[in-house]
């Protein structure tokens, strides 16, 4: 088996749309639909369902496993060999939902290691161990819990959510809130899939409420601007009110014991790190996170 046709397996597998994988790829369809025969074939099962829409099926889901540690084996040891005859000061890769949580600890690791690449992925949490077992990433950081099979992990901080609201609202002044206080408020949050929406619709979900949500953004900086500005209330971690461009919002408790997020870094279990992955790890790790002083995310 050619390690291209397999590279092109895993963009089908993940797309499960080979219009749309062959354009990713910059192939022609009918050359990746042969590509795909060609490895049905020589395996000897379908890997797709083709009833209707594409689908991965049981064997192809299988298969896609090994592939994935296979070719994350190979690129890995390329990496160590390259580590071992000293070409460079390395490549570190981190994936995470967020970046403005890490903002200090990567500007700590760049001033100490100014000659090593550091290469971030935005990755939603249930890619992330599938992209670790693969070896894509070397470390990711997230906000809610992804599978562990396979991986080690570490605890970083633990906060408390909060709800931002404009300075004048009349929530403003309070101490606390709950979560059928907010009932009828208008939301501004991150699109489904981040943690911050998934917060939200859990804590409503659990008191058979639905969130009134006006506004929904991929640019989860912008959620305090808006919320400054009047468009409604949100969700917000008590590290976000440390940020130095934070739009003047006032930061309520809610009444609400798992209103929390538990950061946590992972990494494959059986990865070789190299150097500079480790240093990051470490870096990361000891790092003294503020989170009670006081709204980024």
């Amino acid at each position: 088996m050619e390690l291209n046709a397999l590279r092109q397996f895993l963009v089908v597998a993940r797309l499960e749309h080979l219009s749309r994988a062959a354009e990713e790829l910059r192939l022609a369809q009918p050359s990746l639909s042969r590509t795909i025969a060609r490895l049905e074939s020589e395996l000897g099962t379908p890997l797709f369902d083709r009833g209707g829409r594409l689908r991965l099926n049981d064997s192809g889901r299988i298969f896609r496993g090994h592939v994935e540690r296979a070719l994350g084996e190979l690129d890995a040891g390329r990496r160590a060999v390259a580590e071992a005859g000293g070409e460079g000061p390395g490549v570190v890769r981190l994936a995470s939902e967020t970046f403005l949580t890490l903002s200090g600890p990567l500007a700590a690791y760049k001033r100490a290691h100014p000659a090593v690449e550091i290469a971030l992925h935005w990755s939603p949490p249930e890619d992330m161990a599938r992209r670790l077992r693969a070896q894509e990433v070397d470390l990711c950081v997230a906000s809610q819990p992804i599978p562990a099979e396979g991986l080690e992990s570490v605890a970083l901080f633990e906060e408390q959510v909060g709800v931002g609201t404009p300075l004048g609202h009349p929530l403003a002044g309070r101490t606390s809130v709950t979560v059928d206080e907010l009932a009828d408020q208008p939301f501004v949050t991150a699109r489904e899939g981040h943690w911050l929406r998934r917060l939200l619709d859990r804590q409503f979900a659990a008191r058979g409420l639905t969130p009134r949500i006006v506004c929904e953004t991929d640019e989860h900086s912008a959620i305090a601007d808006l919320i400054s500005a009047g468009l409604g209330i949100g969700l917000a971690p008590a590290i976000a009110r440390r940020s130095a461009t934070q739009a003047p919002v006032a930061w309520i408790p809610v009444d609400s014991p798992d209103c929390r997020r538990t950061v946590t870094l992972h990494w494959g279990a059986q990865n070789h790190l190299p150097a500079a992955a480790r240093l990051m790890r470490t870096v990361i790790t000891e790092w003294e996170w503020e989170v009670g002083a006081g709204p980024g995310g």
